[in-house]
């Protein structure tokens, strides 16, 4: 599945592929599954947006953040291009599976949503999201979950304005490394 939209594109309520006003100055971006010889390019662009957003990220961390082979090997890694430069990256799981505990029966999960810190503000979050919640529902999902850190304010603005509603009942401290746990949000889009 490739996607094609203009980056800053608003769909109605529930719609995550309805047609859109786009701002003449908005960039297109296409959205499709990351190419084997784009793996280094999509792991240092996630890498960087961690480092940009978390502070105290060891370097094992940002390693596995890096490593898209794996991802890849567990999942699809969609990525975001403006013109032929990679602005962001989103993990799904296969259809049927799940990445993490956090989804349930029905449920499509994602994580790991980077965006270039060159490229925020210009829709690609959004755009992404809204990819993830397509692939939901062509794939007969019920719901898109997902969790982020607690200092992701943008980004939680992001999904609420999108439609999505705190899970709180299913938060708890995630170990994200060996002794590293963060409090993260729970998310949730209701198909």
């Amino acid at each position: 599945m490739t996607t094609s939209l203009p980056a800053d594109r608003a769909a109605g309520a529930g719609d995550a592929l309805a047609p859109a006003e786009a701002r003449t100055d908005a960039p297109a971006l296409t959205i499709r599954l990351v190419a084997p010889d784009e793996h280094a390019d999509a792991g240092r662009l996630t890498a960087d947006a961690y480092r940009h957003s978390y502070e105290g990220l060891t370097a094992g961390y940002l390693a596995s953040l890096a490593d898209v082979a794996t991802r890849v090997a567990q999942g699809e890694v969609w990525v975001a291009l403006d013109g032929d430069e990679i602005v962001g990256t989103v993990w799904t799981p296969r259809p049927g599976e799940r990445l993490s505990p956090l989804a349930v029966e029905g449920e499509l999960d994602f994580r790991q949503l980077a965006v270039a810190p060159t490229a925020r503000g210009r829709g690609v979050g959004e755009a992404l999201t809204r990819h993830v919640i397509g692939l939901a529902r062509a794939r007969g999902a019920v719901r898109v979950v997902m969790n982020s850190g607690p200092e992701m304010l943008g980004a939680h603005a992001l999904y609420l304005k999108l439609g999505f509603r705190r899970l709180t009942e299913r938060e708890h401290p995630v170990e994200v490394e060996p002794g590293r746990f963060l409090d993260l949000r729970a998310f949730a889009y209701d198909l």
